[in-house]
This record gives C-alpha cells, sequence and structure tokens, in this order.
C-alpha cells in the first residue's frame, strides 16, 4: 500500500533539508536540534568515508576546504551504493564526469583521486588465484602467453600521481604521461611500480590478447615501434617479464 502524498512530501523535504539546507529550509513540525543532529550523522558518514579512502587528498586540503568538497558530493550526486569502497568510486566518477574544474580545486584532483581509489578496490579485491591446471608458474614466457594477475592494473596518468603529497604539490603537468601498474602480492600487500611506455604497452596487450606468447606479443611492439632489432626487443622484454613474475604481476606462463 503506498504511503500517504503528505508522507513522501515530508521525506523529501527531509532528504533535501539534509543534503542542502542552506538551500531547504527545516521541514515543518520537525525540530531543528534534532535535524542539526541528523544532518551531522549523515554528512559526517560520508565525509569520514571519503576521509579514509583518499586519505592524501585530505592531507592536501585544509579542513574548510575538505569539508566544502565532500558537501559538495553529498549535496549534488545520488548514491547508488551503501558499499564502502563503491560509494569512494562514485565519488572518482563524480570528480572526473561531473564536477568539472571549479575555482581553488588542485588541477590533479580527479586523477589523484583515482590512483587512491585504485589502491583501496585492490586492498578489498576478492582473491582469485589460477589453478596450476591454468598457470605454470615458471614456464617460459617467451614461448607462451604471459598470465597477467587479476590483481594488477596498468595505469596512465598526466600527472606523477605516486609522488603528490605535502611535500610534493606540482601546479601544472610535466608534459609526459606517467605509467603506473599497481598490482597486490602474494602477501597482500598493495603496491605501485612506476613504469615506462614500453612495459605499460605490453601489459596492456598481454591482456587484451592472452592467446598471444610473450614473443608475440614482443614483436608486435617492435613493429610498433618501427625497431631495427626485433630480437633486442625481445631480450630486452623478456627480461622485463621475468621482472614482473618475481614481483607477482605475471603469475607465470598460462597453458594451453
Amino acid at each position: 500500500m503506498a504511503e500517504p502524498t503528505g508522507q513522501h512530501a515530508l521525506q523529501a523535504a527531509f532528504a533535501a533539508h539534509l543534503r542542502d539546507p542552506e538551500a531547504h529550509p527545516v521541514p515543518a513540525g520537525i525540530d531543528a536540534r534534532r535535524m542539526a543532529i541528523y544532518r551531522e550523522l549523515f554528512f559526517g558518514n560520508v565525509h569520514s568515508l571519503l576521509s579514509t579512502a583518499f586519505p592524501v587528498l585530505r592531507q592536501l586540503h585544509d579542513d574548510a576546504a575538505w569539508r566544502a568538497l565532500a558537501h559538495d558530493f553529498f549535496r549534488e550526486h545520488r548514491a547508488r551504493t551503501p558499499i564502502f569502497h563503491k560509494l569512494a568510486g562514485e565519488f572518482v566518477d563524480w570528480l572526473a564526469d561531473v564536477r568539472g574544474e571549479r575555482p581553488g580545486d588542485l588541477p590533479f584532483l580527479a586523477a589523484l583521486a583515482h590512483y587512491e581509489w585504485v589502491e583501496l578496490v585492490l586492498s578489498t579485491a576478492e582473491d582469485t588465484p589460477l589453478a596450476d591446471r591454468q598457470v605454470h608458474r615458471h614456464g617460459d614466457l617467451l614461448e607462451v602467453p604471459p598470465c597477467i594477475s587479476p590483481l594488477s592494473w596498468t595505469l596512465a596518468y598526466d600527472w606523477p600521481v605516486h609522488r603528490i603529497g605535502p611535500d610534493f604539490i606540482p601546479a601544472a603537468p610535466s608534459g609526459q604521461q606517467t605509467f603506473l601498474v599497481v598490482y597486490r602480492n602474494p602477501q597482500d600487500d598493495v603496491k605501485f611500480m612506476e613504469i615506462n611506455a614500453v612495459t605499460a604497452r605490453l601489459l596492456t596487450l598481454a591482456e587484451a590478447q592472452p592467446q598471444l606468447s610473450g614473443t608475440d606479443l614482443l614483436t608486435q611492439i617492435a613493429e610498433e615501434l618501427q625497431h631495427p632489432d626485433v630480437d633486442a626487443v625481445i631480450a630486452a622484454g623478456a627480461e622485463i617479464l621475468e621482472g614482473l613474475r618475481e614481483r607477482g604481476i605475471v603469475l607465470g606462463a598460462r597453458r594451453r
């Protein structure tokens, strides 16, 4: 049975006031002191969540600026999930797709938020180890397709997001992309590694074309680079793949 129209109206007014008390007054018949408690409880939960999920961003804002940013999100966004890390992901999407650049924002705001969110996602991701029948841990990564860990993300940013903090706040991008692989190692620690464009391309190709051997992948990269010595690219790539395997980013050779 549907609720009375008056009850719907009260709920809408209640929610509107919680989101934006400056634009929407306390609903008639509700004690203002109680509404103040509700406001702080609802907003306080979101504020606390964002502060925990994005610790570097929080450090880079004073209390007033961070509270204002959190309140913008609270006021403007309609959350689709109550789950901690998923709501953090909605904050990242809101920054990138809805908020846009506003006066006073850090120029790398959206990029740094995305980087911090990736760390959160990987730290909370369910481990889905591949069975030995799928991956040969010590197999030949050149002869057989390398298997990339599902708990690793290859990323590219216009900002050196992994270096940004209170002691390093760049005012403008360097003009060169920063390539990173963020991964969870076998000890369940989330790590990052700065990589070059070739390694980033290798990892991206290996994930997109899991049927290709390491040699096939590296040959394709050599062709893209128009490198005169394909064998040299393959030899250098073999060392890269081994280093990635040592870190757990490459799990091994995919069994055919």
